[in-house]
């Protein structure tokens, strides 16, 4: 990746909102936390900036409980058996735990989702093509999950994928570490210095 094709690059960022990461989030709230995830937002921060000033593309990924009657989400089984915890509000529609979170916004493009690949019943291959983007620099949660899943749905659609190792995480470490070896016959795989470098055209 150089500068002269950043336009046709995004930082691609999995499901980093509020509801999983914030304080005061429905994850927060049910006691899913993990400091390997708490320290994402830091360590990502540099590197959005670096897309930004490069030219490049931000977009999000949004997990969403769709609300149905009343408002309440609907929630697949498996999530309900995970993640009891869940509830009306949480992952809604224009809520702030739907949002990204603060540290790494604005993006440039969001995209709602609502199952682990962010290309499942979603707009997002629609606008990556129409914004012409044809590379992907990947980070955000959780590996064994979102991101696994959308990166190995970007490689089968042809997209250049680039995994930010250090720049996503799990609840458990070494399914985070087997994952992303995993990834590496479908991605490249980096550090977020290493695609801070390669923006900056080092």
């Amino acid at each position: 990746m150089t500068r002269s094709n950043t336009d046709a690059t995004a930082l691609l960022l999995v499901d980093m909102q509020n509801d999983f990461l914030h304080p005061k989030g429905a994850y927060a709230r049910g006691g899913a936390t993990s400091g390997e995830i708490a320290a994402l937002p830091d360590r990502l921060a540099p590197v959005a900036e670096a897309m930004r000033d490069a030219g490049g593309w931000i977009i999000s990924t949004h997990f969403t409980l769709v609300p149905g009657k009343g408002g309440e989400p609907f929630i697949s089984d498996h999530l309900k058996q995970l993640r009891p915890f869940l509830r009306k509000g949480d992952f809604a529609p224009g809520s702030f735990g739907q949002a990204l979170i603060d540290a790494l916004a604005p993006a440039d493009i969001a995209v709602e989702k609502v199952a682990y690949s962010a290309f499942y019943m979603s707009r997002l291959e629609w606008v990556l093509n129409r914004a012409g983007i044809r590379h992907l620099v990947v980070g955000g949660i959780v590996t064994n999950g979102g991101v696994a899943s959308t990166v190995r749905d970007a490689h089968v659609r042809d997209f250049h994928v680039t995994v930010l190792e250090d720049g996503c995480a799990a609840f458990d470490s070494q399914v985070h570490a087997d994952n992303i070896a995993a990834l590496a016959s479908v991605a490249d795989i980096a550090s977020c210095r290493d695609g801070i470098a390669m923006l900056q055209g080092g």
